[in-house]
């Protein structure tokens, strides 16, 4: 897999960006001072938007610096969904399922670029779980795979936190309501990449600087087109709104004072430092 060829993006946690051609818009969301603004990411650089991100946006005032601003999740999603079971790595000797499995994860699970991912008490086994997340640009109901592709705004890393005792343990809970929402345990970010082919991205996690995770986005079993459009069927949704579309592979527990790291090519680095609640 071919992470070779990057350029530096920005100093925001060493994060770097993978170069794959023209094309490619970078948004951003970013506090600077007492503001929170929406925009376009040049280099070093931020255009600054006004308006709706995902209808009338237009140029806003002069450029500032990466390195002035906080980056923040890159939009505020009305409803966060996740697709488990995804990627035949992760899946080992199980069945492959027949549609996408969905859940939910509480929009209160998300968490900044940079900021930590906080172990909860009583929690003794919190996983990784680095993967590519749909932004929904339109609204959407019982859209057809076309549809669905037309539908998605751009994309983003997450790191969908998992605590497996509750997830599947002897003492598990009924639904995923705190092994997988759980405050910060949605960290989403840096930026959301619009027109990248998401298809066939190289996907990296890195934990203490050691690859814990390496796939391809063109190994999900059930692509972004597919996923949307089944969702819709069921559930409406709206511009904003995002989809964690599952990990690859095996992952293994976190514990504070680590480093994770979620790499996509043509996206960035989601980078979150690890920390007792």
């Amino acid at each position: 897999m071919d992470f070779t060829r990057r350029s530096a993006f920005g100093s925001f946690a060493g994060a770097m960006l993978a170069q794959t051609g023209g094309g490619v818009t970078r948004y951003v969301r970013y506090r600077r001072g007492s503001g929170v603004s929406y925009g376009i990411l040049e280099g070093e650089q931020i255009q600054p938007l006004t308006g709706d991100l995902f209808g009338g946006r237009r140029a806003g005032s002069a450029a500032v610096k990466l390195s002035s601003v906080k980056l923040l999740c890159p939009c505020e999603p009305p409803k966060v969904l996740a697709v488990g079971l995804n990627y035949k790595s992760h899946i080992g000797n199980r069945p492959a399922p027949k549609r996408p499995e969905i859940f939910y994860k509480p929009v209160s699970s998300l968490q900044n670029p940079g900021d930590p991912i906080l172990i909860p008490e009583g929690a003794a086994n919190v996983h990784y779980e680095g993967e590519l997340v749909l932004v929904i640009g339109k609204h959407l109901h019982n859209a057809s795979p076309d549809q669905a592709r037309e539908g998605i705004f751009g994309v983003t890393c997450g790191n969908d936190v998992s605590e497996r005792d509750w997830q599947n343990g002897t003492d598990k809970d009924l639904q995923w309501w705190r092994a997988k929402g759980a405050d910060t345990f949605g960290p989403l970010g840096p930026c959301i990449a619009r027109g990248l082919d998401h298809g066939k991205l190289g996907l990296r996690t890195k934990l203490n600087g050691e690859v814990v995770q390496e796939q391809t986005t063109g190994d999900l079993l059930f692509d972004g087109p597919s996923i949307v459009s089944w969702v819709s069927k069921y559930v409406s949704l709206a511009p904003g709104d995002v989809i964690y579309t599952g990990t690859p592979g095996t992952t293994r527990a976190m514990k504070a004072g680590d480093v994770v790291e979620v790499e996509i090519e043509g996206i960035g680095v989601l980078r979150n430092p690890v920390k007792a609640a």
